[in-house]
């Protein structure tokens, strides 16, 4: 399939006077969760709530902060998610796309609204 990515924004919502920053994250649905290197952290003043253990592509484990919360846009979908700290490119998991009613094009190699619901973003809470 190739690299997908997106150009996201990511603020800080409990500090509005910090600049959001605009950046393109691989997409990858195989991850779980919003990954942000350190230098993202540090811009938008994101506070270490906790800590988790990730298992990595080659099968070791490491200890990584859990930062929180951060805002996502992309296009019309706003979402608030929590992000580990590892990594030098922002990763777009499965979470947030799932949160933000995302999905890949695996042709066009890029992340859009998800084409079901273009117009306000589609859960599924039963």
């Amino acid at each position: 399939m190739g690299l997908a990515t997106a150009k996201i924004i990511l603020e800080n919502p409990k500090d509005q006077t910090l600049e959001p920053i605009e950046v393109d994250a691989l997409a990858d649905s195989g991850a779980v969760h919003l990954c942000i290197p350190e230098h993202i952290r540090i811009q938008l003043k994101l506070k270490k709530i906790d800590k988790k253990e990730v298992i990595l592509a080659d099968g070791s484990k490491e200890v990584v902060p859990y930062v929180g919360p951060i805002q996502i846009k992309f296009k019309n979908r706003v979402g608030f998610v929590g992000a580990l700290v590892m990594g030098d490119q922002v990763l777009l998991g499965a979470i947030p796309m799932e949160d933000l009613d995302l999905v890949i094009l695996p042709k066009k190699r890029i992340v859009d609204v998800n084409p079901a619901s273009p117009n306000i973003g589609t859960s599924i809470a039963k």
